[in-house]
């Protein structure tokens, strides 16, 4: 090594234009080769049997495939009912937009409603419906608020009879008098007719319209889904609802989760990236004292990381969202590689003053040091590359030979460059002096600091198993972005519970076998198919619908239009009404609706016509689509599974009669524990189901698998590199005893704070092994060589400041706001806090006699 550094020190001019001309081809690679995928779906290898399935189902139904749901609100059903079909009608040939279709809104539905009804809910439906025959007749022969008033009149005809029963209508009439009161102070609100004929009957369908859009993504964006989402929104503003106020419109599912996490990890990336870039700077000051060695450590830096992105573009060609991630790895642990170097010259200068000698001699001493944690380090990474976990597997196999660069450019450009910053020897002691009351300490405390580290190792290692990793991803996204908070306000219903699992069969017939079976498992709410869709107990649901008909038909059957009535039209129909009802009002409580419809119609009659016409609009204006989708209801006839239409039917039958059901889990899912115990229950009915909870199941487990795999092979790579290179059994137990005892301390640490593991956190662990490595490596080798391990040395100053600058450049992500890269940062400063622990205290004291 001596020799490389001198040779380079000695040609500064050529070396350094030789490492601009790699650079300069490294970034034309990077620019012309290098893209960026935002596609989850493509972190794991296709090998894996679960992701060959997945690819299946989203072959044989790919409209559930990367989904926007457009979740809308409204003040009533109707309003919500309006927008979501506007929406559909507005996305039509919209740019970015592949369909977008309501699957609650199916004429079948509509039409064949009442059959889905339980008998009960049925029987009492219809008994309520026929005992509102005359109120509703009135309705259809006029319906305005003229017809209204006259309604109301023949319910207090009924009273003065004692020929009505009020007690079933007080919701309704409650809700009359709300709206009337309103109209009556200027302030007329539309009137739900479904909720007032249906009853509670209309609340099973929850509070929710929802459009499931599927956009067209852009993988190459930040957001794929961005540009879609823009198409929505502008096109929910110009429906009349939206615009109004009355209606809200909400955005979740898998695509907008996506773009806002990629959105909120990035912002909390970029200003991470500013904090640390000050902080590291400051660090580099602090331990070189000289911008002509802080700028050819930076200088080396860029180089190396340009070069390494170079290889990224040749080798790779789209990052993922994780191999991205290869830039910060490089700079927090390349930093430290370079700073060795440094403060080992400025060391070295106190002898030899003599820039040339001094690198030269400093590259005999800390040379094969560097390259040896360069090594290990890169076998750390590249022991990733065999894993499955693809998104892992690039960034091992970038970040690996990113070390290999790295190691490349602290031995051949840094000396370079220094050369040509000629920086003077320092003054004042290389390390650090005030660190010599901890040197005394650990002599004197070094069997109980031993024994404390054999009870963590101890400690950590029977602790790992209990080492917790959530599967559940939401937990790693922003809890209080709009797609996040709507998600979870969807999970309260089985009906949008997302987190579902899909059984496929060869027939309808095999499929409908399995629903016993499933819907008697403990967490699951509900199997949907096919045969979902064929109401049950038709002949007798039928006959009360019939019988309903019967009566109702020729009430509701539509009749000639009367003309819209004028403001003196409505003031003599309210007239009417009041004598009608005042006699009843005088039988009835004071407090009873009745009552108070009165006063909300004597305010009316009052008030001006243009707040009369308004009333009126308000009033009925959803009248006549309710009566339409009573008449139909009505209609009811027998259905088989063939008269399922095919907008729902291929949502569950394939062409090859393939049928698919999907199993709808308890709320109570969200919990990864849970999550885990019902993907393990659906699979004991059925072994090959998949689906949104199955594949999460399965990623955890491949996840973990991937990174037991990898940790086994990355201590047992670092074992023969450090055998092959220090040639000692001892110096490389030596090595690797203080990386496995900081992976213990990390252990007890997370399991003591109640941090587990997720998919954001656990990338963190490779640096674990890169960075101990490294440090040992040189507190080993410099004791091997003679030099006792002091804590007031240059290595240590340099071990100390590199942890910083490691710590800054990774550390600021623990404020991030996106919980996924905050719990990344924390690990990472418990890691390192960890390593350095070890490094610091348990390798002076296991080397010392």
């Amino acid at each position: 090594m001596r020799q490389i550094v001198q040779i380079c020190a000695d040609r500064r001019r050529t070396i350094v234009a030789v490492f601009l001309l790699l650079a300069t081809l490294g970034i034309a690679a990077s620019v012309t080769r290098l893209g960026m995928s935002t596609d989850i779906g493509g972190l794991f290898s296709m090998s894996l049997g679960w992701k060959q399935q997945e690819a299946a189902l989203a072959h044989a139904y790919p409209q559930f495939e990367n989904l926007i749901v457009a979740v809308i609100d409204a003040d009533i059903p109707e309003e919500a009912d309006a927008t979501a079909t506007g929406l559909v009608r507005a996305l039509a040939g919209a740019p970015h937009i592949r369909d977008a279709r309501r699957p609650d809104a199916s004429p079948y539905l509509q039409h064949e409603g009442l059959l889905f009804l339980d008998a009960a809910s049925l029987s009492a439906l219809l008994d309520a419906t026929v005992d509102a025959a005359p109120f509703l007749g009135q309705l259809a022969a006029d319906p305005s608020a003229r017809g209204l008033f006259s309604a109301l009149g023949l319910i207090g005809q009924g009273v003065v009879r004692g020929q009505a029963n009020l007690t079933p209508f007080l919701p309704a009439l409650r809700g009359f008098h709300a709206a009337l009161s309103q109209a009556a102070a200027g302030h007329p609100a539309p009137l739900s007719w479904q909720a007032l004929l249906a009853g509670k009957l209309a609340a099973l369908a929850g509070p929710s319209r929802i459009v499931l859009i599927q956009p067209a993504l852009d993988y190459r964006a930040v957001q794929p889904g961005g540009a879609a989402t823009a198409t929505i929104r502008a096109a929910a503003s110009g429906l009349e609802f939206v615009a109004g106020g009355q209606a809200r419109l909400r955005l979740t599912g898998s695509v907008p989760l996506a773009d806002e996490e990629f959105s909120s990890a990035a912002g909390g990336a970029l200003t991470g990236l500013l904090i640390s870039m000050a902080l590291v700077v400051l660090w580099l000051f602090l331990a070189l004292r000289s911008w002509r060695l802080i700028l050819p450590v930076v200088a080396t830096l860029l180089m190396g990381l340009i070069l390494t992105t170079g290889f990224a573009a040749l080798a790779v060609g789209t990052l993922n969202l994780i191999s991205v991630a290869f830039a910060i790895l490089f700079v927090g642990i390349a930093v430290d590689f370079a700073i060795q170097f440094c403060a080992r010259l400025r060391e070295q200068q106190a002898e030899t003053p003599e820039l040339s000698a001094a690198l030269a001699a400093t590259g005999g001493r800390v040379g094969r040091q560097i390259a040896v944690a360069g090594l290990a380090t890169s076998a750390g990474f590249l022991a990733f590359v065999p894993t499955s976990f693809r998104g892992v597997a690039e960034l091992g196999l970038i970040a690996g030979i990113g070390m290999l660069i790295a190691l490349v450019c602290t031995l051949t450009f840094l000396p370079a460059m220094l050369s040509l910053c000629r920086p003077q020897p320092g003054t004042g002691e290389p390390g650090i002096a005030g660190l010599a009351p901890a040197d005394r300490a650990i002599t004197l405390l070094r069997w109980p600091i031993l024994a404390a580290a054999a009870a963590a190792f101890l400690g950590g290692g029977a602790l790992t198993p209990r080492l917790h990793f959530d599967s559940n991803t939401l937990h790693t996204k922003n809890q209080h972005s709009e797609a996040m908070q709507t998600l979870l306000h969807l999970l309260d219903s089985p009906v949008t519970n997302p987190f579902t699992s899909t059984i496929v069969r060869p027939s309808l017939a095999a499929a409908d076998a399995l629903v016993p079976a499933l819907s008697h498992l403990s967490l699951v709410d509900h199997v949907i198919g096919l045969s979902s869709f064929v109401p049950g107990d038709q002949p007798a649901k039928l006959a009360a619908i019939a019988d309903a008909a019967t009566i109702l038909g020729p009430i509701l059957a539509p009749q000639a239009t009367k003309p819209p009535p004028d403001a003196a039209a409505l003031r003599a129909a309210i007239a009417a009404c009041l004598a009608q009802l005042t006699p009843a009002i005088a039988q009835l409580d004071p407090t009873h609706p009745l009552a108070a419809i009165a006063g909300d119609l004597r305010a009316l009659q009052t008030a001006p016509d243009p707040t009369l016409l308004a009333a009126n609009t308000a009033l009925v204006g959803f009248l006549p689509q309710q009566l339409d989708r009573l008449r139909l209801a009505l209609s009811a006839q027998p259905v088989t599974a063939r008269d399922v239409p095919p907008d729902i039917a291929r949502d569950y039958l394939q062409p090859d009669g393939a049928a698919r059901l999907m199993v709808v889990p308890r709320s109570s899912v969200l919990d990864s524990a849970v999550l885990r115990q019902f993907a393990d229950q659906v699979r004991s009915v059925a072994p090959d189901a998949g689906g949104p909870a199955i594949a999460i199941d399965w990623t955890a487990r491949t996840i973990l698998g991937a990174f037991r795999q990898a940790a086994l092979w990355a201590v047992l790579a670092i074992a023969v590199i450090l055998l092959a290179a220090l040639r000692r059994p001892l110096d490389a137990t030596l090595v690797l005893a203080p990386l496995l005892l900081s992976a213990a301390m990390t252990v007890l640490v997370m399991i003591a704070s109640g941090l587990g593991l997720n998919y954001a956190n656990i990338i963190a662990l490779p640096l674990l092994l890169g960075v101990g490595v490294s440090f040992n490596i040189y507190f080993v080798m410099n004791w091997r060589a003679g030099a006792p391990p002091r804590l007031t040395s240059a290595t240590t100053r340099a071990v100390i400041f590199s942890a910083l600058t490691t710590g800054t450049a990774f550390g600021s992500l623990a404020v991030s706001a996106h919980p996924g890269t905050a719990s990344m940062g924390t690990l990472l400063l418990i890691s390192l806090a960890c390593t350095l622990l070890a490094s610091l205290a348990f390798v002076p004291a296991m080397l010392r006699k």
